[in-house]
């Protein structure tokens, strides 16, 4: 399906094209089949997944704040993360190939803000992968 962006901006707005341009693909089929393995990108984040989908990227974490975007206080030796869209509570295993450690956090929060990241992690999280020295770190996800 052809979409001229700038035609459907003038016409819709530019928030009601990017959703329509979204839909779009998504009935085109252009999503990864769910029995498929392929490495996700960041720009992958965005889609909420079913369970048992994966994706792979750059992971940050955080240690300030008080409120998440659920509404929870924020407890920075917990085992939470943000991201961008999955919802609030969907369990996911984060793992550290490198370390070879894993750890099951809960979605609580939206971020990171960062394009090239897929999750920001709690303190306590970051502590259970050991990647607080480092700050950044390649991790693969598995929602639950």
């Amino acid at each position: 399906m052809n979409l001229d962006l700038n035609s459907v901006a003038r016409i819709c707005g530019h928030h009601l094209a990017l959703v329509l341009i979204i839909g779009a693909s998504l009935l085109s089929g252009s999503m990864a089949q769910a029995g498929e393995s392929k490495q996700k990108s960041w720009r992958d984040s965005f889609a909420a997944l079913p369970s048992g989908r994966s994706f792979s990227g750059m992971a940050s974490f955080y240690s300030t704040g008080q409120k998440t975007a659920s509404g929870a206080r924020f407890n920075p030796h917990g085992l939470s993360a943000a991201h961008r869209t999955l919802p609030f509570g969907t369990k996911v295993r984060v793992s550290h190939p490198s370390s070879g450690r894993s750890v099951i956090v809960t979605i609580n929060d939206r971020g990171p803000f960062i394009r090239s990241r897929v999750l920001d992690l709690s303190l306590g999280a970051a502590r259970a992968l050991g990647i607080t020295g480092a700050g950044v770190a390649r991790v693969h996800a598995e929602v639950m």
